[in-house]
């Protein structure tokens, strides 16, 4: 499970690559820790055909009766939790340019996973909602209207099974795939929901630090 990732490459580029016609993220500095309830940018489409870029807060409201910790990724998409916001106009791109997988057996080592070594954007097939409540920490809560987003993953590949098994975010890479996510049928978006081939993904850091931040920079 991917519960940390990063976004270190400029707005332009962002804009660039996501073909963003409104951004909203203001002047956004580089994010070589995004952590799970944090806000992060996300490229969202308009009904006008262009895209939107703003801030949205990590995490879904979990399922009733499964506690209160925000669901960051979304592996069953048949569930009828999921299914209303699988629809086009809730579903959205998460940039990235890498995220951080534990391995499986102790002790936990985090290793970084990127397009290549100079770390090019890609980006998560995400899903987003707005959402009443309070979020943040009991230090710093943050109450009222929230943008929430959340991502799918799907079975490791060959790159990323020898350090996490279970599974990996849902990586796009291209612009066809920005296209079909953002605007398909339920059917042929989801059909993204899928390992990449071996050898895209490469482990461009690795080790333990205070701050695994530290290492994605």
């Amino acid at each position: 499970m991917c519960n940390l990732y990063s976004q270190t490459k400029s707005q332009d580029a962002m804009r660039r690559l996501f073909r963003v016609t409104l951004d909203h993220t203001g002047n956004q500095a580089p994010l070589p820790g995004i952590y799970p309830d944090h806000l992060a940018p996300v490229v969202r489409g308009l009904k006008d055909g262009g895209r939107e870029a703003l801030m949205m807060r990590w995490g879904f409201p979990p399922p009733p009766n499964l506690g209160t910790r925000p669901v960051t990724n979304v592996r069953n998409t048949k569930s009828s939790y999921w299914k209303g916001w699988l629809k086009p106009e809730f579903r959205c791109l998460v940039p990235v340019t890498s995220f951080c997988e534990y391995t499986d057996a102790l002790p936990k080592v985090p290793h970084w996973f990127a397009l290549g070594d100079d770390r090019p954007l890609f980006a998560f097939a995400g899903i987003w909602r707005p959402w009443t409540g309070t979020r943040g920490t009991k230090k710093e809560p943050v109450s009222g209207e929230h943008l929430l987003f959340s991502f799918l993953t799907t079975e490791s590949n060959d790159d990323v099974r020898p350090v996490h098994a279970k599974a990996m975010p849902v990586v796009l890479t291209t612009p066809e795939d920005f296209d079909t996510w953002l605007q398909a049928p339920v059917e042929a978006a989801l059909a993204l929901q899928r390992p990449l081939p071996p050898g895209v993904l490469r482990i461009v850091a690795r080790g333990n630090k205070t701050d695994t931040a530290d290492l994605a920079a």
